[in-house]
């Protein structure tokens, strides 16, 4: 294991920090404005601040964000899974936000600009998958240092991460349930789990466009996986074998492809990691570990869009 032990440097007095999760008070600007001051400063940076603040951290509570990593052990590499595990769920966080918004564009018949939301969320789950660069730099004993302090910690209680596969339509009401005992979060995760996903909303869409969707895929439970349905198929069976008529259809199909790829990745480079880190050990939170994360990286989101290639 490290025989080196990490120096704790306190770059934040929690003391002084405005802990409300609110927008902060903030002045607004304009071009006028911040040229008035540019040529005040004579181009350099602003350094005269009223107050116990300043706009950056204002606009981001960067104080308050940088006060909330706690390393509980002594173990080096603590810190850097702390780090990266609130990274991703900042990313979580920016994957549902773009899903949403598609949603709704595609709701409202703009597949232009729902292709261009979808393509910042394939980014971003690009980005999502190179975590594993910095997390594949933990050794399996520089793990051990600090697992024990995880008690029952898992990322599988992430409820941004159940936010996203819940949008993208990997429903699951036992996952749901782990939040039921928090009534600030709980009300959100169940609305998600009862709700139409991004690709229930392109089914949706389908149908509108005049491709023969039966009513088991347009009216369902939403609470309930999506499951592969033959009528979804054969309708991307017609954009795909003449693509003339349905060139915005087929666009948005290849981009959800995509997104349903970039997922893989990330599910992939999850369970590879945590392989080599801890083997065939059982998660912190219940599960059989990378036995688990191994069966989760078949599953497809939009499985007719794979299917559809066979046929």
């Amino acid at each position: 294991m490290p025989a080196y032990r990490p120096l704790k440097v306190t770059v934040v007095d929690p003391n002084g920090v405005d802990s409300s999760p609110n927008a902060r008070p903030m002045s607004t600007a304009s071009d006028e404005s911040r040229a008035t001051t540019a040529a005040e400063t004579g181009g350099q940076p602003s350094i005269d601040f009223e107050g116990t603040s300043n706009p950056y951290i204002d606009y981001q509570s960067i104080d308050l964000l940088l006060s909330l990593q706690h390393p509980r052990s002594t173990g080096y590499d603590e810190m850097c899974f702390i780090v990266m595990g609130q990274v991703k769920e900042l990313l979580f966080r920016g994957i549902h936000h773009e899903l949403v918004n598609a949603k709704h564009q595609i709701d409202q018949d703009q597949l232009e600009a729902a292709m261009e939301i979808l393509h910042r969320a394939v980014v971003f789950l690009d980005y999502l998958a190179d975590s594993w660069n910095v997390l594949s730099t933990i050794s399996s004993d520089g793990f051990n240092q600090f697992r024990d302090s995880l008690g029952t910690a898992s990322g599988q209680l992430s409820f941004m991460y159940r936010h996203v596969e819940f949008a993208l339509g990997n429903k699951s009401r036992r996952l749901a349930d782990a939040h039921r005992n928090l009534p600030h979060i709980w009300p959100g995760i169940e609305n998600a789990l009862n709700s139409p996903s991004l690709y229930d909303s392109v089914i949706a869409l389908l149908s509108r466009r005049g491709l023969p969707i039966a009513n088991s895929a347009l009216d369902r439970d939403w609470a309930e996986p999506y499951q592969l349905n033959q009528s979804v198929q054969d309708a991307w069976r017609m954009v795909y074998q003449d693509r003339q008529p349905y060139e915005d259809l087929y666009g948005l199909g290849e981009q959800l492809l995509l997104l349903d790829t970039q997922f893989s990745v990330y599910r992939w480079r999850h369970y590879v990691t945590v392989e080599r880190i801890i083997g065939n050990k059982p998660g912190t939170g219940g599960s059989s570990g990378v036995a688990w994360l191994e069966a989760v990286t078949k599953l497809r989101f939009f499985p007719e869009l794979w299917s559809v290639r066979s046929s």
